[in-house]
């Protein structure tokens, strides 16, 4: 494999023939039953995937969709924090490794610092899992990728709960893995990762109880001594009402075959519904304010909801008599930074001159 494509185009490439041999009507039931745990409550210590069938299925089917969504969470904290890359990364829980192709996506060069493309002198990564069959996929996948980042990754299986003891590095990664733990697990897992690394990223689903999960261990990271650096603009309480709403975002991820045949859509692209957070121990710039929901249109206006670092949720009306404002308004998605760092604050208007509404 080119070891020059980018690499979610590399991760597509990877994933294309892995279902070459396995009966579609297999694939899919294997899928359906996954989405059903995946949706559901797991029994502690009963990991999801249980042979090889099952792996290719889970990686083939909701790998893409992992990955972006980890990787919309990175490039947040890359964003708070433009001057840092993990030299270390631990990722717990991380079955075929997608939070590992997030990660080498968000720092491609910091995979191989010392420049002569066969990946070494840089970033040392360790994939924890307790389903060896998942493991052992995520290795074949990443020696076979030609992503020099991803050739020297250690699979390691590891009980991930209480008792877990990580090593020290610079980021630890825990992405779709709480709901498959008890709550004590779940929150001496946090703690574990808090104690071991700089900074600590967790995704869940983008549903209410994903979105709980993540709020929990936000709150066990703060308590912890980090601070936040993503999505909020604030370490402070969530101003979210308890049981009114949510927050969460999406990722474009490109439908293959299986997403289709399992979902009887048409279209090529689906939109991945996630929750997160990322949590630091050094200096990082969290946003002033970001988009929490799809931008409205207006006849001359935008409409953007937006979680703000002083005045909790509101709704800001940006209309073209605010210049360049209203252009980047036009421009901006769901979960983006507010005001855009290109912005010409200059010429933004004052906080006067906005229109806020409640949010």
């Amino acid at each position: 494999m080119n070891a020059s494509l980018p690499t979610a185009e590399a991760l597509r490439a990877a994933l294309a023939g892995l279902l070459d041999g396995l009966p579609p009507s297999q694939a899919a039931r294997a899928v359906e039953r996954l989405i059903a745990n995946y949706r559901g409550v797991t029994p502690t210590g009963t990991p999801l995937l249980r042979d090889r069938s099952d792996v290719a299925a889970y990686a083939a089917y909701r790998m893409p969709a992992t990955f972006e969504a980890v990787r919309s969470a990175l490039e947040a904290l890359a964003a708070a924090a433009p001057g840092w890359a993990p030299a270390g990364h631990v990722d717990v829980g991380g079955g075929t490794g997608a939070a590992v192709w997030a990660a080498g996506a968000t720092w491609p060069d910091h995979g191989d610092v010392d420049g002569d493309g066969d990946g070494g002198g840089g970033r040392t990564t360790t994939v924890l899992d307790w389903a060896e069959p998942a493991l052992a996929l995520g290795r074949e996948l990443a020696i076979g990728s030609g992503v020099p980042a991803l050739r020297d990754v250690e699979w390691r299986r590891t009980r991930i709960g209480t008792g877990l003891k990580l090593p020290e590095c610079d980021l630890v990664t825990v992405s779709y893995v709480l709901n498959e733990l008890t709550d004590g697990d779940r929150a001496a897992l946090v703690a574990e990762a808090a104690r071991a690394s700089e900074a600590v990223v967790i995704v869940e689903p983008g549903t209410p109880d994903g979105y709980q999960r993540v709020i929990e261990a936000r709150d066990v990271l703060i308590g912890a001594g980090l601070r936040v650096a993503a999505p909020c603009p604030h370490s402070g309480a969530c101003p979210i009402e308890p049981g009114t709403d949510w927050c969460h975002f999406a990722a474009r991820v490109s439908r293959s075959s299986l997403h289709r045949q399992v979902k009887g859509g048409s279209l090529a692209y689906e939109d991945e519904k996630f929750s997160y957070v990322a949590a630091v121990r050094f200096d990082a710039e969290p946003v002033r304010a970001r988009v929490t929901r799809k931008p409205q249109t207006r006849k001359g206006q935008m409409l953007l909801d937006l979680c703000t670092e002083t005045d909790g949720l509101r709704r800001e009306t940006v209309s073209k008599r605010h210049g360049p404002l209203y252009r980047s308004a036009r421009d901006a998605s769901w979960g983006d930074a507010w005001p855009p760092h290109d912005a010409r604050r200059d010429n933004a208007p004052d906080q006067s001159d906005h229109s806020p509404e409640s949010g």
